[in-house]
């Protein structure tokens, strides 16, 4: 009698271990897409930035300058 109650115990916490493994491994896989997501976002507002940049140039080209103003 008292080995099956052991060998319950023993099972239950092996249940239990598995079950915590799957979390664990569901866990990290979703660490993993919530890190891609924000390197992904990253990325995105620095191409903006550089877009802002490039257009903050294309701007300052093409403005005309009035030649009788001082440079500076």
């Amino acid at each position: 009698m008292q080995r099956n109650v052991r060998r319950l115990d023993v099972a239950a916490v092996v249940a239990e271990r598995d079950a915590l493994r799957r979390e664990l491994a569901d866990t990290k896989q979703a660490l993993r897409e919530v890190q891609a997501a924000v390197l992904e976002r990253q990325r995105a507002e620095y191409h903006l930035a550089c877009l802002h940049r490039e257009r903050m140039i294309a701007r300052a080209r093409a403005a005309e300058r009035d030649p009788a103003a001082r440079l500076n």
